[in-house]
Order: C-alpha cells, then sequence, then structure tokens
C-alpha cells in the first residue's frame, strides 16, 4: 500500500443529470468551476446514479406490467409490484426471496439487494436500473477525462451494497478502468518475515467506501477525486472483482 497520504477531493457543482447529458464534459466543467487540479494518477469515483440516468437506464413505473409472481410477492409484504417486477427481469438468478427483502444475482454477476433497481434519488413514478456495462461505462469516462484534464487517471463506478455478517452499506466498485482493482500480496512476506498466501485486497471497492465518506447520501456530491494511491501500471477491471461461482462457498 502507498505510504503517501491519500486525500479524497469532492467535486461540487454538478446539475441534475438527465438521460443523454454529456457527463465527462459537465465532469470537466465541474473541475474548472471549481479550480480543481487534477494530477496524473488521480482516481475519479463516480456514482453509479448519475451514470445510469445520462445513460438512460431509467424506467418509467407506468410502463411496467407486472407478472402474477410479482404480483403476489407484492401484497405479501406490502410492496410496489412493478418495482418486484423490475427486479425480477434484472435478476439473472434469485439468492433469497424473504422477509419482503430479493436478494438477487444481476446480468453483471453482481449479488445485491433488489437486482441493483433502486428508487432513491429518482423522479417519481420511476426507478433506476445499473448500467448495462459499467466497465465499460467506466472506461469511456477515463478516456474523455484524461483527454480533457491531458494526464492520465483512473476511474471507479460505485454503488451502495449491503453485506453479510456486518450491519451497514459500504460503496463498492462495480465498473474500473484505468487502475487495479486488486493488489495481491501473496508471495510476498509480512512484518515477521512469513509469506502470505491468501492477502488479495479489493483496492477498487476500499477506495469507493473512503469516496463515499466524501459524496454523503444527500450532499448531491457525486463525484469526487481520489489523489495519492497509486495502482501501479498494471490495469483490470470491475468484473476482476467477481468471484467466480466455483470458487463461491456461499453459492
Amino acid at each position: 500500500m502507498p505510504l503517501r497520504p491519500i486525500q479524497i477531493v469532492p467535486v461540487p457543482g454538478l446539475p441534475e443529470i438527465a438521460t443523454g447529458d454529456d457527463l465527462a464534459a459537465l465532469i470537466a466543467g465541474a473541475l474548472e468551476e471549481g479550480e480543481l487540479c487534477v494530477a496524473g494518477g488521480d482516481i475519479f469515483v463516480v456514482t453509479q446514479k448519475i451514470v445510469s440516468k445520462a445513460e438512460g437506464r431509467i424506467v418509467q413505473l407506468g410502463s411496467v406490467l407486472p407478472s402474477e409472481r410479482a404480483k403476489r410477492w407484492a401484497l405479501k409484504y406490502e410492496k410496489d409490484p412493478r418495482l418486484i417486477e423490475l427486479v425480477l427481469r434484472e435478476a439473472r438468478r434469485i439468492v433469497r426471496m424473504e422477509r419482503g427483502l430479493i436478494i438477487a444475482e444481476t446480468r453483471h454477476g453482481f449479488v445485491c439487494a433488489n437486482a441493483g433497481v433502486d428508487t432513491s434519488n429518482a423522479p417519481a413514478e420511476t426507478a433506476i436500473l445499473l448500467p448495462e456495462d459499467p466497465d465499460r461505462s467506466a472506461e469511456a469516462l477515463r478516456q474523455r477525462l484524461t483527454a480533457s484534464c491531458a494526464v492520465e487517471i483512473g476511474v471507479i463506478i460505485s454503488d451502495t451494497f449491503g453485506r453479510p455478517w456486518r450491519e451497514g452499506l459500504v460503496n463498492v466498485a462495480i465498473g474500473v478502468a484505468g487502475i487495479a482493482p486488486l493488489a495481491d500480496y501473496r508471495a510476498t512476506r509480512d512484518t515477521s518475515g512469513r509469506i502470505l498466501q491468501s492477502t488479495v485486497l479489493a483496492v477498487a471497492d476500499e477506495l469507493a467506501s473512503a469516496a463515499e465518506l466524501a459524496m454523503g447520501k444527500s450532499e448531491n456530491v457525486p463525484v469526487v477525486i481520489v489523489k495519492g494511491y497509486s495502482s501501479g501500471a498494471v490495469r483490470g477491471t470491475g468484473r476482476d472483482l467477481i468471484r467466480p461461482a466455483e470458487r463461491d462457498l456461499f453459492r
């Protein structure tokens, strides 16, 4: 891990994002307006919600026709059947449906509540879905911001997930571009000289979680810059963070 200090710098001033907005241009404009300096190796953490909005991943609930399964579940737990139907559509696999909660595996491979379908910070009578390909979205932002800032930067697209065994929510990386999402310390030695055998840190998730502290849930700061962390020359994607089924003891 880096020994130099890590800074998390909010990027204020972004407007409400709508379908078709040029997100990279809006971020670049906010940087200029806020007189924020971007250095090579900086990492932009961008919330999934504004990426999805810009990409048109917004569904009008009035257009959703619930299935009988969705209706039964919604009636039992006093939920909106249209939202339940969206969850079922977005899920590759339902992991658990119990006590009014749905844990699902999305088509991306994420295991999360409601298959990522969300109504928070969404216009009335709408729901927001995850980006179709968060890694592709991250790479597109990385290329545009690298060009506008004239330095190489990284991008993490973050979302809020619950965690098994632990209370509270944390932000995790669902899309990654320009950085290594994992730091592999296997075959290196600890301070006692022992060879590490299983230590692989999910640094993209750690950076996403740290970034959320500067975003807040109601402060309208959906973009921050992480300064001071260097993952080296190796790059990867958010897909690298998804554990293969054959190695997942909880599937």
